[in-house]
């Protein structure tokens, strides 16, 4: 929900600090950026210390960390403040992949594509819920922009009292031994050594990179069609909401899909899906319109993200799963760089239509990476997995 309020709000917090128009347009990419910087050294080590240690404290940690980047962003007046607080986010990142692989070590094997979907439905849901809420403060009872990161910064806190006091500790089936950073670098050359799994991820990096490329710019869309006054809060909520909530409720279906006909195609369908959507959303001659585009590409790479968690969850052996499984996100750190500061460059070329378009050029890369590099056959389990994933009586 946070996170999604700082993509929905950043061009309007900046323009009422009196960001000069063309100024903004590029700080909005460059500012995108600063999420990842700090994250990606940071990528190999938290999948190592969750294992290790504590999967629980690893992800109590990211919530703590998202309070006092949200409070930051809540007393920012200056735009070198939004980027210090953006900055700290890096902190905060490395949790997914950690409980993806609690998730996998509870999770019978013909039922993973189904529910890593419903696991990947939460974040849809966040970037629903989060515009929705503050389009409720800023429009409905008048609050301003610094309200809505409060709001924020205490449900963070919230979450880490959750996770430490109310679940309880999934620890992996083999307990990694060795140094921390021996670990970590040695889960990266596992990842670049294995074939299958570095094509995932270079496919993933391809999703993530048209995604990075244009979220900073959907508000700015949503600015374009109805100005800067009031209802702007509402009408990012309305496109960024509706599209986060479809994705959300069509991701489940996404892993059902893919656990009957395979991950490969389900993930080619859904790449060419999200290109033919970045083309049509700069065109949007209305709100709704631009909604419906939105809802599309939320949907498809909802999916996109569910056949990638589902390709490695079924590639990736237990004893470096959570390792391998958290540099999952490696191509989006990766891709959270490069693509805003790329779109920082193109929308001073080509305005904010030409990061869309290239935006969909890059989706359908991924696909015809997909259909050339990804072998048509999973790889089969080790009989000892297969019997560690089967139904407990």
């Amino acid at each position: 929900m946070g996170v999604s309020q700082v993509y929905a709000l950043l061009p309007a917090s900046l323009a009422h600090m009196g960001v000069p128009d063309g100024e903004r347009l590029s700080f909005i990419g460059l500012f995108g950026s600063l999420l990842w910087i700090v994250g990606l050294p940071l990528v190999p080590l938290w999948g190592v210390w969750a294992d290790k240690y504590s999967r629980k404290a690893v992800i109590a940690r990211s919530a703590i960390v998202e309070a006092v980047v949200f409070l930051g962003m809540a007393l920012s007046s200056q735009p070198w403040h939004v980027a210090v607080s953006m900055l700290l986010i890096g902190f905060q990142l490395g949790n997914t992949g950690v409980m993806l692989a609690g998730i996998r070590d509870v999770v019978p094997r013909h039922r993973l594509g189904t529910t890593i979907a419903l696991f990947g439905a939460a974040s849809p849901i966040g970037f629903a819920a989060g515009p929705a809420l503050a389009g409720l403060l800023i429009d409905g009872l008048g609050q301003d922009i610094p309200a809505v990161f409060l709001v924020s910064a205490a449900l963070s806190v919230g979450t880490a009292l959750l996770v430490g006091l109310a679940s309880r500790e999934v620890r992996p089936e083999v307990i990694p031994t060795g140094g921390v950073f021996g670990l970590a670098f040695g889960a990266i050359r596992g990842v670049f050594a294995d074939h299958a799994v570095r094509r995932i991820f270079l496919i993933y990096g391809t999703a993530f990179l048209a995604t990075q490329l244009t979220r900073p710019y959907i508000p700015v869309l949503v600015e374009r069609l109805i100005g800067l006054g009031p209802g702007l809060a509402s009408g990012i909520a309305l496109v960024a909401g509706t599209a986060a909530l479809a994705g959300a409720l069509l991701s489940p279906v996404g892993g059902a899909i893919g656990d009957r006909v395979g991950f490969r195609p389900v993930l080619v369908v859904a790449l060419v899906g999200g290109a033919a959507s970045l083309v049509v959303m700069p065109m949007a001659p209305g709100l709704g319109w631009l909604a419906v585009g939105a809802l599309a590409f939320a949907a498809c790479t909802s999916a996109v993200g569910a056949m990638v968690f589902g390709l490695l969850a079924t590639e990736v052996r237990s004893e470096s799963r959570s390792a391998t499984l958290n540099l999952i996100y490696l191509p989006l750190y990766l891709a959270g760089i490069v693509g805003p500061a790329l779109g920082s460059v193109v929308v001073r070329i080509a305005d904010v239509p030409g990061t869309f378009w290239l935006g969909s050029a890059v989706f359908l890369a991924g696909a015809v990476a997909v259909a050339i590099l990804l072998p048509r056959h999973r790889r089969p389990e080790p009989a000892h997995e297969a019997v560690a994933a089967a139904p407990v009586a």
